[in-house]
């Protein structure tokens, strides 16, 4: 596999108990704070699951197109199924990507506890039914990286001299899940925007990548290549965490160039965030940490927002505007929010 740039830890090393553990906490901030990606080995996942989850996206996007849109996600107000090629913006311009989404599989809200937009993202998943064994396998596989993802996210409160559970609350009883099947086809076009630079809304993003490359992300050196390797996830910061300590973690811009004519790659990213109507908290760092929090970067076209379901539907909206003039009226503009330090 190609070498990186990007920090490499041990994901055994951050559980409670390792001898290691006070290493690997500040190998995680620095990790965390620059360049905000990091590879993570020894997640304990079985690299023969990571193959056959792979192969059956392969088989997924090999379906005809019939099957495939039956369950387009235009057909879902809760952003969930297939979208084709083109569909799917980043920045206002069509990522060269097909996917599938899927979210926690729940029941939609009744409309009379309809209050908010964004809780019209609580919904079931669609199916395709042609491939019945896609349901069971990626549901597993999310719930085995929500578990990952909360470890991380306890891990990450310690590195930032809080109690472990400081984010608990915000995701008590269970997180906000997403997870995304991509397929980036081979494109002969020097524009390869196979998805274009954005930042990701959540706390967490575990990325499994193919053996094909393409995923960049944004460092003080430039546009920095991140590969594939080979039984490890790739785990970058969301909004939520660059929101909850003020600044001091960022979110990176990452985007993935198009492979070449006639080469197809193929991951599966998970998100998570907070519950959908819980607020980031704000936390109050120790003197030499507050220090570094350079606050929140001020971007007009992505404001941030702490009530967790307003950041994560207002990406969605962004991204998916077929679904949106068809299920959402369109929002009012609205400042971020401003928030101190309890």
């Amino acid at each position: 596999m190609p070498t990186s740039s990007l920090p490499t830890l041990d994901y055994g090393q951050l559980l409670p108990g390792s001898p290691h553990r006070d290493q690997a906490l500040m190998a995680l901030r620095r990790a965390a704070r620059d360049p905000g990606f990091f590879y993570l080995e020894n997640t304990g996942l079985d690299l023969g699951q990571q193959t056959e989850l792979l192969a059956l996206a392969a088989r997924l996007f090999a379906l005809n197109d019939a099957q495939k849109q039956e369950v387009q996600m235009v057909h879902s107000p809760h952003f969930r199924g297939y979208n084709r090629v083109g569909v799917e913006l980043t920045r206002a311009r069509p990522d060269w990507r097909e996917q599938f989404d899927i979210m926690a599989e729940e029941p939609c809200l009744p409309d009379a506890l309809l209050h908010h937009p964004w809780q019209g993202l609580q919904g079931p998943n669609l199916w395709p039914s042609a491939l019945p064994e896609l349901r069971g396998a990626l549901l597993g596989w999310q719930a085995q990286l929500t578990l990952i993802g909360l470890t991380l996210i306890r891990a990450f409160a310690e590195t930032l001299a809080q109690p472990a559970d400081a984010f608990d609350e915000s995701l008590s009883p269970l997180p906000y899940r997403h997870t995304k099947l991509i397929h980036y086809p081979g494109r002969d076009e020097d524009d390869g925007q196979g998805v274009g630079a954005h930042k990701d809304p959540g706390y967490l993003t575990l990325l499994l990548q193919d053996s094909h490359g393409g995923l960049e992300v944004l460092t003080e050196q430039g546009w920095t290549p991140a590969p594939p390797r080979a039984g490890a996830l790739l785990v970058n910061i969301g909004e939520l965490l660059e929101l909850a300590s003020n600044g001091y973690l960022k979110a990176t811009l990452h985007r993935v160039v198009s492979p070449p004519p006639g080469v197809s790659r193929l991951s599966c990213a998970f998100f998570m965030a907070a519950r959908l109507d819980a607020t980031v908290p704000l936390l109050t760092l120790p003197p030499s940490l507050a220090a570094e929090a350079t606050g929140l970067q001020s971007d007009p076209d992505n404001p941030l927002f702490y009530q967790v379901g307003e950041n994560v539907l207002k990406g969605r909206l962004r991204s998916h505007p077929d679904v949106a003039a068809r299920h959402y009226a369109t929002p009012p503009a609205r400042e971020p929010q401003r928030r101190t330090p309890a």
